[in-house]
């Protein structure tokens, strides 16, 4: 699967945008049919996208479109339309039929969920099963739960953990929901931070001004790079190779700190 640390929303709609967008540092764009594009303009957007789908505009990209729901007639015809995508991001997803019955005219392209429902939150396990991505749509979340936005999002974090558990378990990407103020930058970089330590993948951007943000938080810092380093090489001396446990820098570590560190220089690599 690749590395996928920001991925930018971009209104199927908006022309503009989406040329802008072929020149981004993002890892992913999502073209989005659904939220982004009012009523009037779902053909032209659908037509648009649809072109960009199959010119490749996005190459050295991973390129996702979101639907409408597969309930709607806009749905169906969004996902015949642009079935070429890299993945398909469905909106609302409740439980794992909603992916059984958009394979059936999504064929071998890979679904990505849209985890915005409390349905979809406890019906994790069974929608990772089936998603090549897992992701946290917070807005309609926190709406659902009668809840509203906090800065250090403890009414989130149940759906977070289950989220990201879910993902590992099934070896599906997940990605964190979008910081909604695209003026605060002190408020990105935390937000990004919390989301990197629960074991979010990377991030959702609605603007092009957060990319930069979210591609540092999800990127192992020089120092991690050094400590992994530093550590696998403790372990491989003659005199450590056999041992499950070993002092490094004033701290007693395992084996599994061992694997984390390989980890992160696979994924730096």
């Amino acid at each position: 699967m690749a590395r996928i640390r920001a991925a930018l929303f971009v209104p199927g709609s908006n022309a503009r945008a989406l040329e802008k967008a072929r020149t981004l540092a993002v890892d992913a764009v999502i073209l989005d049919l659904e939220d982004a594009v009012g009523p009037d303009e779902k053909t032209a957007a659908r037509a648009r996208v649809a072109d960009a789908v199959r010119a490749r505009a996005f190459d050295g990209r991973v390129t996702v479109v979101r639907i409408n729901p597969l309930t709607s007639e806009e749905g169906v015809a969004d996902l015949r339309a642009v079935a070429g995508a890299d993945a398909i991001l469905l909106p609302k997803v409740t439980a794992a039929a909603d992916l059984g019955a958009a394979r059936l005219l999504a064929g071998a392209t890979p679904l990505w969920a849209m985890i915005e429902t409390p349905q979809a939150v406890l019906a994790l396990r069974a929608i990772a099963a089936g998603a090549a991505a897992l992701l946290l749509g917070s807005n309609d979340l926190l709406k659902d739960m009668a809840g509203r936005h906090r800065p250090d999002r403890a009414n989130l974090h149940y759906a977070m953990a289950a989220l990201v558990t879910a993902a590992r378990a099934h070896g599906a990407l997940a990605l964190d929901a979008a910081y909604n103020d695209i003026a605060d930058a002190h408020g990105l970089a935390a937000d990004c931070a919390l989301s990197r330590d629960f074991g979010f993948d990377g991030k959702m951007l609605i603007h092009p001004s957060q990319i930069e943000a979210a591609r540092a938080a999800f990127a192992p810092s020089a120092e991690e790079i050094e400590d992994a380093r530093a550590l696998l090489a403790e372990f491989d001396r003659p005199e450590n190779r056999g041992r499950g446990v070993i002092a490094f820098r004033g701290r007693m570590v395992e084996r599994l700190h061992a694997q984390m560190a390989r980890r992160l220089l696979d994924g730096h690599a």
